[in-house]
């Protein structure tokens, strides 16, 4: 069994300047970025570099069109190495760039066993919730499908992971709020994954008490005391990337795809609308083993007893981001089926990482609970 899986080397700088001189950033390189990003942190450097930003080819999460746009422009540059600064849907595509050289994202799905390296990539998250700088998956949403669908092979980790937490000076709350519940998630789930192991869960556990002190912080004195900790969430968010790397993510992320795909929900939104209530199914099945750990743990840290330890959690999460059934985002009662049906056939690597197994029947259960 592997007991953790750390494919990247790990570097942290203070300011931008600092990184891009360690790097030796230059023509050989293309950066794939944000202009609102690119622009006030590395503008004024100088950097000799090929330059795409990614709202120049759509906007919001990664879709099989934007992917393929991207792929073709970067197949014009002649880049020996992909520097992707940004979020989570710069980071996806920047992972797809590093195994393309012009060939197209459906060839990928449809072939990952001959999927190969062909550039050098680094990964520089803007954000505090991806995690996936250090992991070798990339979502996309596959319109033609209409769900999202995860890309994984070996060759698609980075072979640097860059923490600049002066990059997220600027992060708007509700980015803030999204991207960290997502980083909650990926701690939780891979800490409850049958893959997870004592490496995953010192990670996993840390993550979690990391995001949660620093959101009863904000609970307690406003939006804008997490400005002081931000390098915190970073850290946080890079740990549970290192858990779920390992021990992989499962219904909470399988079960949120088919409503961001359908609605265009942010990841970590769509994440946030499902964690609980696939929580309280898993108790409803078993009650003890990692679960009841999981419990306790949040429990002490959330001054409660184990037994309603997931009102306690939603009431916590609501102060960051208020909570929404599922029909508030447009879903209909008769896309709950559907929903359902594309989970079990189309995520099963995700539900194969369940605390315990979920039939359709349950799975069903869930988003009416939700609904």
């Amino acid at each position: 069994m592997k007991e953790v899986i750390l494919k990247s080397q790990i570097s942290s700088y203070d300011t931008c300047a600092e990184f891009a001189k360690d790097f030796n950033l230059g023509s050989d390189d293309l950066v794939l970025t944000n202009e609102y990003i690119y622009n006030p942190y590395f503008g004024a450097l100088g950097i000799d570099a090929n330059i795409i930003f990614q709202e120049d080819y759509g906007t919001g999460e990664p879709t099989d069109v934007m992917v393929d746009a991207i792929l073709d422009a970067a197949a014009k540059t002649n880049c020996k190495r992909i520097i992707a600064i940004g979020g989570g849907t710069v980071i996806d595509i920047a992972k797809i760039m590093a195994v393309s050289a012009g060939e197209s994202l459906d060839s990928l799905y449809d072939f990952p066993d001959k999927i190969e390296k062909k550039r050098g990539l680094v990964i520089v998250p803007t954000t505090c919730g991806t995690g996936s700088e250090v992991t070798n998956i990339s979502i996309v949403n596959r319109t033609r499908l209409g769900t999202k669908v995860g890309l994984v092979s070996p060759h698609m980790y980075a072979d640097d992971a860059v923490l600049l937490p002066e990059l997220l000076k600027g992060l708007p709350f509700g980015v803030f709020a999204t991207s960290s519940i997502d980083a909650l998630v990926h701690a939780v789930e891979s800490s409850l994954s049958p893959k997870a192991t004592p490496y995953t869960k010192l990670f996993g556990y840390k993550a979690i008490e990391m995001i949660i002190r620093g959101y009863q912080k904000i609970e307690a004195e406003g939006k804008n005391a997490r400005l002081p900790i931000m390098k915190d969430f970073l850290i946080a968010s890079n740990y549970a990337g290192i858990a779920f790397g390992t021990a992989g993510c499962a219904a909470v992320h399988a079960t949120s795809y088919p409503l961001g795909g359908t609605y265009h929900v942010a990841h970590g939104e769509s994440n946030y609308a499902m964690f609980t209530g696939v929580l309280k199914n898993y108790m409803e099945i078993r009650k003890d083993g990692e679960i009841a750990v999981m419990n306790q743990f949040l429990a002490k840290l959330l001054g409660c007893g184990p037994e309603v330890v997931y009102d306690k959690l939603d009431d916590l999460l609501g102060t960051i981001l208020p909570k929404k059934p599922l029909h508030e985002y447009g879903v209909k009662p008769e896309d709950l089926e559907v929903f359902t049906k594309s989970v079990m056939e189309r995520q099963g690597r995700l539900m194969a990482n369940n605390f315990v197994p979920l039939d359709e029947p349950r799975v069903l259960k869930i988003y009416k609970e939700l609904f």
